[in-house]
């Protein structure tokens, strides 16, 4: 049988122009996008496609803790609380208190003000902290700083419940993951975080290639 040849980037970009056509970005998630924009933020949230797909991950787990490591203008956070249940829990981390109180604000218009904790300051540092304190998360969104990456894999190992589902964005850093001549420390960071959850025998996972790239992996128990 005849193998389907690969789409060129350009039919990946209608197919992807063509699933958001499909599924409209909603008038709340346009508003958040737009303020940070006009705030002079990073627009780097997750591509309206990777947050539909969060808001289900996070119902089809079942937890009632995630954990989010980058919470920017608050559109991720958004998206995993609208897939917790009644009474769940977001552990949002962020570096600088001016992201994390943009993103209180979304998330307290978008209703889940009250489902969502804040940590300020380096991710690493939270993360010993809630280590210490013995918290566990059934799911976790990786979208900071990338040369960190590594290590934000490592401990969200550690501190995932048997079965908790890792996702983590931008795989490719706009083809610079792809490209030998790019050697960066945030692209040899991204490397191997690649490496590590496509070969750790602690996870079962995948890659997703479009929007930038995401992986999923499930902690095994």
């Amino acid at each position: 049988m005849t193998q389907p040849s690969s789409p060129s980037p350009e039919e990946f970009a209608a197919q992807e122009r063509y699933s958001e056509e499909r599924y409209p970005e909603d008038g709340l998630l346009r508003s958040v996008r737009q303020a940070i924009a006009e705030a002079g933020m990073p627009e780097v949230s997750v591509a309206p496609g990777y947050g539909r797909l969060l808001t289900m991950l996070v119902r089809l787990s079942g937890t009632r803790q995630a954990l989010e490591i980058g919470a920017l203008g608050g559109y991720s956070g958004i998206c995993l609380a609208r897939g917790l249940p009644a009474g769940g829990r977001l552990t949002s981390l962020e570096l600088k208190p001016e992201y994390a109180a943009m993103a209180r604000t979304h998330l307290e218009a978008a209703g889940f003000g009250a489902a969502v904790d804040y940590r300020i300051g380096p991710a690493l540092e939270s993360l010993k902290q809630l280590e210490a304190e013995g918290r566990r998360f059934g799911f976790f969104f990786i979208d900071a700083d990338k040369e960190n990456y590594p290590d934000y894999l490592e401990a969200a190992i550690r501190l995932a419940e048997p079965g908790a589902v890792i996702a983590g964005d931008n795989l490719f850093l706009r083809g610079r993951t792809l490209n030998p001549a790019k050697n960066g420390p945030a692209v040899q960071a991204m490397r191997r975080f690649n490496e590590t959850i496509a070969g750790d025998p602690r996870l079962e996972s995948t890659i997703l290639p479009a929007y930038d790239g995401l992986a999923l992996a499930i902690v095994r128990g």
